[in-house]
């Protein structure tokens, strides 16, 4: 077989069911339909997959275009690793109000950390004092 550097090499993943990771956290799943020389991705049959714990939910978005350089990482899935997967799906509306629960867990808890980083003397980090 033929070896394509770069942009390339996703040619032998056309038609293929992918997780696309985004520079933004988002993963999309989808099959494969189009690539060109800047890495921008088509995908159909889209999903978007929120995980929260050993849950998750998908959202449906249909034909994704994404331009290449939000791309963190790309993968195929195994399909019979994802049939077997103990994650449990659940509805979309959970798994959002989930993701809100969890959010705002997580901001509590860097809210403490920089407390007790200015606590021990140290200098917040730019523009993050604005939001405290």
């Amino acid at each position: 077989a033929a070896y394509y550097g770069g942009a390339a090499s996703l040619l032998e993943d056309l038609d293929k069911k992918l997780l696309c990771v985004l520079r933004d956290g988002r993963k999309l799943i989808g099959y494969l339909r189009s690539i060109d020389q800047f890495a921008n991705l088509v995908f159909q049959d889209t999903v978007e997959r929120i995980y929260v714990g050993n849950k998750y939910g998908d959202i449906f978005r249909g034909i994704y275009i994404i331009r290449g350089e939000n791309v963190v990482l790309l993968g195929e899935i195994d399909q019979h690793k994802e049939a077997s997967s103990t994650l449990q799906e659940v509805s979309v509306e959970e798994i959002l109000g989930m993701q809100i629960e969890e959010q705002i867990r997580l901001e509590k808890k860097e809210a403490k950390r920089s407390q007790r980083m200015r606590d021990l003397g140290f200098q917040p980090e730019m523009g993050e004092e604005v939001f405290n």
